[in-house]
């Protein structure tokens, strides 16, 4: 469902490779939520969303040092983002997860479908520029 297409390569390997496993983990998201044969899906959420925290803490760390590393212009903004992509993951109420886990996953798969197009595209994209 969703693809790693040459659109949203930044041209910088590391981060591309990173960024890859975000749509995989996207993927992953996706699958949980149209997998009929999967009545409860609310450890595959809770396991989704700790390996969206540990993506995070990687990815947005290797991405601060490369930024640094270049001078980036706007690297404050960027960390404003991340930031807030960290609160957002930080913040699913797990007990009401189970209660609503349809639209859980749903609430989870649209922010990152929302994070891999506005922040990569427009964000990401002009670090490698």
């Amino acid at each position: 469902m969703y693809e790693f297409k040459d659109e949203f390569r930044t041209g910088i390997e590391s981060i591309d490779k990173e960024h890859a496993k975000l749509f995989e983990i996207t993927n992953r998201a996706y699958e949980t939520l149209v997998d009929e044969f999967i009545p409860d899906k609310y450890d595959y959420i809770v396991e989704i969303l700790d390996e969206l925290k540990d993506y995070t803490v990687t990815h947005f760390q290797h991405e601060e040092e490369y930024m640094m590393s270049i001078r980036y212009k706007k690297l404050f903004s960027q960390k404003a983002e991340h930031e807030e992509f960290i609160e957002k993951v930080s913040s699913y109420d797990l007990s009401n997860l189970d209660e609503n886990q349809k639209d859980a996953i749903l609430e989870i798969l649209n922010f990152l479908a929302d994070w891999l197009v506005h922040h990569i595209l427009e964000s990401d994209k002009l670090i490698g520029q």
